[in-house]
């Protein structure tokens, strides 16, 4: 049988990476894994283009959560397993990545037994929001309300991936898993480097040779705890499309600097940014992914983009702590900011703006 997974976890998680390199994993290994990257906003999202440009088969399943539209889900489950031979397909959840357990695993369990086979309930943990719930605590600038999440997450999880130990000593290693199996104490747990590929064998192992618990968690799903959390967020998605008139352009110094703006005003505002993306396709074929995980980080490039630009197509993601209008003013800032820097015309073919509660959006 064929094999659904669900990977949860916080905006910046690396739930993108690790599902990348777990497919790359098994289709090196003589397996077939594809992704589904799901989200509440409309199509052009950066995790499928960046995921396409790294050769991973993706498929977009947006406009709600996976939640709240099952027979999509089954419709893309059947094609990928039925017809293209899929052994393992993973989908994300977005916004706060809570509720899938019950609202995807116990429904297809119900409507659908025994079609599916259910991989693990995993969870990517990143080590920095993790330190927001453990004893020594960590502010971040995030919202208080953000702790109830984190918990929420760790409590429906078969599997918890504590993420980048790339970027950790050894000692922090021991004392983060030390928390998550005493925090989680039913669940698998893994450390990982998803961007390195590091571990990725030892869980692929795991997820095939293992089935969902398909325990029943209460986490106050749709109560105040959660209503206070969610509505900290807001989404915004942009399409643009940036040329100059004579000569060419930097296009990874632009988006940088995009990027940057960006930063410098939501900290301006007391606001913040959980996630924020930025994509571009230049006409060599090479790409430029730009990952900003709050306002108190570096940037990080994911990729490059390889020579000087005369134009480029630009796709903007972001998932802040900050309300929907003040939210859209800022990107508009930014963006005039840093195309006035390089002389460069603008045409913005999509924007939405909305609040994680906004009706039918969860």
């Amino acid at each position: 049988m064929k094999k659904f997974m669900v990977v949860s976890g916080f905006l910046g998680a690396g739930k993108t990476t690790f599902m990348l390199a777990l497919a790359d994993y098994i289709n090196l290994n003589n397996g077939k894994a594809s992704v589904i990257v799901n989200d509440l906003g409309a199509k052009n999202l950066v995790d499928a283009k960046y995921s396409e440009a790294c050769g991973c088969k993706i498929t977009e399943l947006t406009g709600q959560c996976i939640c709240y539209q099952t027979e999509n889900l089954v419709d893309r489950l059947r094609r990928l397993m039925d017809y293209e031979h899929n052994d393992l397909v993973m989908s994300d959840i977005p916004g706060c990545g809570v509720g899938a357990l019950d609202h995807v695993y116990h429904k297809l369990d119900r409507e659908y037994h025994g079609e599916f086979e259910l991989a693990p309930f995993t969870v990517v943990v990143d080590p920095e929001r993790l330190r927001t719930i453990m004893p020594e605590g960590a502010n971040i600038n995030l919202p208080e309300e953000m702790k109830y999440l984190f918990r929420a997450q760790l409590q429906e999880a078969d599997v918890v991936l504590l993420n980048k130990i790339d970027l950790l000593s050894g000692v922090e290693i021991e004392a983060y898993l030390k928390f998550l199996k005493d925090f989680c104490p039913d669940a698998a747990v893994f450390a990982i480097s998803a961007k390195n590929k590091t571990n990725i064998d030892k869980v692929a192992d795991y997820i095939m040779t293992h089935d969902a618990q398909l325990k029943s968690v209460d986490i106050g799903y749709g109560g105040p705890e959660f209503i206070a959390a969610e509505q900290k967020l807001s989404w915004y998605n942009r399409q643009l499309y940036v040329k100059i008139c004579c000569g060419t352009f930097d296009g990874n110094a632009f988006l940088e600097d995009l990027v940057e703006a960006i930063r410098l005003k939501l900290l301006r505002k007391h606001c913040n940014v959980p996630h924020l993306k930025v994509f571009a396709d230049g006409a060599d074929g090479t790409t430029c992914k730009i990952s900003l995980l709050g306002v108190d980080y570096d940037l990080q490039f994911d990729s490059r983009l390889g020579r000087p630009c005369v134009d480029l197509p630009v796709i903007i993601n972001a998932r802040a702590a900050c309300e929907s209008q003040p939210l859209a003013e800022i990107m508009d800032e930014a963006l005039d900011e840093t195309v006035n820097k390089y002389n460069l015309d603008a045409v913005v073919f999509f924007t939405e703006c909305f609040g994680i509660m906004d009706e039918g959006r969860i």
